[in-house]
C-alpha cells in the first residue's frame, strides 16, 4: 500500500497519493521518543510545510502500538536535571543528531507539535498506547482516530515528572476542564472510548483498522481545495483565543482571499457542470 517508502531512522515515511504518513518505527520501545526519531519528525514536518504535493499527513506507529512517550530508561541514566541532549540521547543517537540538538534546542518541541503547527492537516491513527508523549504530540494534530485498544494518559506525575509538551496549556483547551485537571493530575489511563467520550479523540474504530480510517479520511481532505483547507485550519488555530468579534473578523480576512482565487471559481465551476474540480492551488 502507497508508493516510495523511505528508510529512516526510528520514523518511516511513505507516500500515499497526496498524503504523507509518518509512522514513529521504535517499536521495540513502543515507539518511545529518541533524538533521532525527533529529528526526523521535526525534519518530515517541515518538508510536508514545503512540498505542495503533500495535501495531507497522517501519524500513525509500527507495531501495534503509537508512542508511550519518552524513553524513561534514557532519563534514568541522564538523570531528571541532566541536558536536554542527554535526555534525548540513546543507542541510537549519533553525532548528527546532538549537532542538530545543540544548533537548534527547540527541535524536540516542533517535533513534538508544541511550538510547530503544521501547515497541512495532520490526521492521527492511533492502535496501542498513546501514552506521556504519545498524548503529547497527539494534541498537536487535528483529525484523531484511535482503535478500540487504544489507551490514553498522561503519566509524568506518577513518576514525579512535568509533562512538558504542552499539556497544562493545550489539554484543558482541548477538552472540558474537569477532565484536563483529571488526566494530567491523577496519570491514570484512559480507554479508546473514554478518550472519546471526553472528546480527546474523534472517532473509534475497530482494532488494526486505525491506518485505513485515516486514509480514508485523508482523502476527503485532500479532494477540496488546498488554500481552502489551509486557511480554514490557520483561522481555526489563531482564532480560539480571540473574542468573538476578533475571531470573525479575522475569518473575513483569511477568508476573503480564497474566495477571490482561481481555485474557488473552478471549484464552483466543477460544481455546475457536475464534475470533480482539479485545484491548481492559485
Amino acid at each position: 500500500m502507497g508508493d516510495n517508502p523511505q528508510p529512516a531512522r526510528h520514523l518511516r515515511t511513505e507516500r500515499h497519493g497526496a498524503t504523507l504518513v509518518l509512522t514513529l518505527d521504535r517499536p521495540e520501545a513502543r515507539n518511545a521518543l529518541s533524538l533521532p526519531m525527533l529529528v526526523a519528525l521535526h525534519d518530515a514536518w517541515l518538508e510536508a510545510d514545503r512540498d505542495d504535493a503533500v495535501r495531507s499527513v497522517v501519524l500513525t506507529g509500527a507495531g501495534g502500538a503509537f508512542c508511550s512517550g519518552m524513553d524513561l530508561k534514557v532519563l534514568a541514566r541522564s538523570g531528571a536535571q541532566g541536558t536536554d541532549a542527554d535526555r534525548g540521547a540513546d543507542r541510537g543517537t549519533d553525532r548528527a543528531d546532538r549537532a542538530r540538538l545543540a544548533a537548534d534546542p527547540d527541535l524536540p518541541w516542533k517535533a513534538m507539535l508544541r511550538t510547530h503547527r503544521p501547515r497541512k492537516p495532520v490526521i492521527a491513527a492511533v492502535e496501542g498506547p498513546c501514552v506521556a508523549g504519545g498524548t503529547e504530540i497527539l494534541q498537536g494534530t487535528d483529525i484523531r482516530i484511535a482503535a478500540e485498544s487504544a489507551t490514553f494518559g498522561l503519566f509524568e506525575v506518577r513518576r514525579g515528572l512535568f509533562p512538558v509538551g504542552g499539556s497544562t496549556v493545550r489539554l484543558p483547551r482541548q477538552i472540558p476542564r474537569t477532565h484536563a485537571l483529571e488526566m494530567l493530575l491523577t496519570g491514570r489511563p484512559y480507554t479508546a472510548a473514554e478518550a472519546a467520550r471526553i472528546g480527546l479523540v474523534g472517532h473509534v474504530v475497530p482494532d488494526g483498522t486505525a491506518l485505513r480510517r485515516a486514509l480514508e479520511t485523508a482523502a476527503l481532505v485532500n479532494a477540496n481545495g488546498p488554500l481552502a483547507v489551509e486557511a480554514v485550519k490557520a483561522c481555526v488555530h489563531d482564532a480560539e483565543r480571540l473574542s468573538e468579534a476578533d475571531g470573525l473578523a479575522l475569518e473575513l480576512e483569511r477568508g476573503l482571499p480564497v474566495l477571490a482565487t482561481a481555485d474557488a471559481r473552478e471549484g464552483t465551476r466543477a460544481f455546475a457542470e457536475k464534475r470533480p474540480a482539479v485545484f491548481r492551488r492559485a
